[in-house]
């Protein structure tokens, strides 16, 4: 009787409890011009928006990274354009800007910032947060 009692909570805990199962974050972007106006300087380059993400359910990164998607398509081990990893005393994190400094991380390779992102490029975003992960796709717009 034990044994069956042992198999059928091995079963169960495998089969209908999320112990086993991978944690992910769900993410989301938008591009918002947040009432700015644009630069009309053609010597300056079109104005890019700025980015912002949205993690659910909150969490605290050990890590952010940003890579071009196609590069990252070729060879998982592409350089990123902005990669933050864990520090120390990670605050929870719901909504941040690329490029934004968070508190407890740090760039992976220290003084690196967050690289310009081009106009009508996919990226990848991924977060990690503990056994949580998430991954993100977007393009960046520009301010006409």
């Amino acid at each position: 009787m034990t044994i069956v009692l042992l198999v059928l909570a091995t079963v169960y805990i495998i089969y209908f409890s999320d112990w086993f199962k991978p944690k992910i974050i769900s993410i989301s972007s938008t591009s918002r011009a947040f009432g700015r106006r644009p630069v009309n300087n053609a010597a300056a380059g079109p104005e890019m928006i700025p980015v912002t993400f949205s993690l659910e359910p909150q969490c605290r990164p050990t890590e952010i990274k940003v890579v071009p998607l196609t590069a990252w398509q070729t060879n998982q081990n592409t350089m990123p354009v902005w990669h933050l990893v864990y520090s120390s005393n990670a605050a929870p994190v719901k909504i941040f800007f690329y490029g934004q400094r968070l508190r407890g991380m740090k760039p992976e390779i220290s003084g690196a910032q967050a690289e310009p992102l081009q106009p009508n490029v996919t990226y990848r975003l991924f977060i990690t947060a503990g056994r949580a992960k998430g991954q993100h796709d977007f393009e960046i717009k520009t301010a006409n």
